[in-house]
């Protein structure tokens, strides 16, 4: 599965729960709250001010290590 901006985060959780830390470290430490039900990826990266497009290339390259 590829991980888009518009996934919500908590499909791209069930999907690759290895990708937790990486959340974790950008002080997204909503993962397993109710927002994260219904919030996409880029919705939370702007909320917590992070670049989405930055970060979806970081998640994907830690998820590669994997």
């Amino acid at each position: 599965m590829e991980i888009t901006r518009d996934m919500l985060i908590s499909d791209i959780i069930e999907q690759y729960p290895q990708a937790v830390p990486a959340f974790m470290a950008i002080g997204m430490h909503c993962i397993g709250c109710a927002l994260a039900s219904g919030e996409t990826l880029e919705e939370a990266c702007y909320v917590h001010e992070v670049d989405p497009d930055l970060f979806l290339q970081k998640l994907k390259e830690y998820l590669a290590t994997m």
